[in-house]
């Protein structure tokens, strides 16, 4: 009897067949050597973590959270993003390092998908936090490394998008009044629905002055002129320190020459709720989402009784090895195979353990077991057969 679900998986779960786990392995691989390059140190958190720590620093919806009990009865969470957790280290076991910490990790995090079809409830984060310096050129930094860490992935066009959330909150508080509002506002603008942003203003009980500054909002994008664009739209202080933030943070951005693959979006709003200064998010050539978002936290290690600055950026492996593509070299990357016969073995053997300890690598395969070897050996760089009265074919592909 077949078992009901025996080849089904958990909504939101997915299955990484060979070629590509190995395009990601490359990909993880590149982006490790280019932070560790910069500094950055490698750090592991657990799989679970404690609810009422992590899972409520992370800001991420509750429904979203897969919990489960211990045998104490405290309810933990699968980690849904690796920035709580390594706060949580910063404020603790580090809190005596010296500071600025540079912090690097590669890491699966789990969110559940209840309504929405299609998105993953399990991916790979590789990325880094800088944590301890409140500086523009910390914010300067992790922008630029995610820029280097696309382009060492093989990622061949690309562009980030920069903003300042404390520009976006200081704009509406000024404009709704109230925070109620703001959120519910801020949820269009981080959904991109801008045509349901500007229906909802379109009936807001608000001065046709206070209605233009709303509509202008969606059309700060572009390139450094528009923080002059934004200046006529805000009155707070909070909103022009914001915008006086971000032009030091273009000014210090411009040393790297990067400015080519850079664009103002001063309506950028992300998902996570503990962001509070510059925002930033990656996008690749033919992809509809980002591939990498980040920005400044400084008040998320507060939740774990430490006040410090910090900022960081997430690369979704996933959508970088979806973005990268399979081109005709990662297409036909297994290497070598060495095709023999019983009788020849011995040589095979041989001529495998000098392949390998030169670095490559070698898969081993008796003729009998293979029934169709021409469809078989097209896997492989280069073939190599053991058989025959002379025991080497030689290479073939």
């Amino acid at each position: 009897m077949t078992k009901l679900f025996m080849f089904e998986k958990p909504l939101g779960m997915r299955d990484t067949l060979p070629e590509l786990y190995q395009l990601k392995k490359q990909v993880k691989q590149a982006i490790s050597t280019e932070v560790s390059q910069w500094g950055y140190e490698p750090i592991e958190t657990p799989t679970l973590e404690f609810h009422e720590t992590v899972g409520t620093a992370s800001a991420i919806l509750d429904q979203q959270l897969f919990k489960l009990l211990d045998q104490q009865g405290n309810t933990l969470v699968l980690r849904p993003d690796m920035t709580a957790p390594i706060a949580r280290i910063a404020a603790s076991t580090l809190n005596k390092e010296n500071r600025p910490l540079r912090l690097t990790y590669d890491a699966p995090v789990f969110r559940a998908q209840q309504r929405e079809g299609g998105r993953p409830a399990e991916f790979e984060q590789v990325g880094v936090e800088l944590i301890g310096d409140q500086s523009n050129s910390a914010d300067a930094e992790v922008i630029s490394l995610m820029m280097a860490s696309l382009e060492r992935s093989g990622i061949k066009s690309y562009q980030i998008a920069i903003g300042h959330i404390g520009f976006v909150n200081a704009l509406l508080k000024e404009v709704l009044g109230n925070e109620e509002r703001a959120d519910h506002f801020r949820r269009y603008l981080y959904e991109k629905n801008y045509v349901g942003f500007r229906k909802e203003v379109e009936h807001l009980p608000l001065s046709s002055i206070d209605k233009r500054r709303l509509y202008d909002l969606l059309r700060l994008k572009g390139g450094p002129e528009v923080v002059d664009k934004a200046r006529n739209l805000v009155d707070s202080k909070e909103g022009k320190a914001a915008l006086k933030q971000l032009e030091q943070l273009i000014s210090v951005l411009d040393t790297y020459e990067l400015a080519d693959q850079m664009m103002i979006d001063l309506n950028l709003v992300m998902h996570m709720s503990y962001y509070t200064g510059t925002v930033f998010e990656a996008y690749s050539e033919g992809l509809g989402y980002p591939v990498g978002s980040g920005g400044r936290y400084d008040s998320l290690l507060d939740q774990f009784d430490h006040h410090e600055p910090a900022t960081g950026f997430g690369l979704r492996l996933d959508r970088l090895t979806e973005a990268i593509g399979k081109s005709e070299e990662t297409a036909n990357r297994k290497d070598i195979c060495l095709i023999f016969s019983h009788d020849h073995r011995k040589e095979a053997m041989q001529k495998t353990q000098q392949l390998r300890h030169e670095g490559r690598s070698v898969v081993m395969q008796e003729l009998t077991g293979v029934e169709n070897v021409d469809a078989y050996s097209a896997q492989f760089k280069e073939v190599m057969y053991f058989i025959g009265t002379n025991g080497n074919g030689g290479a073939s592909k």
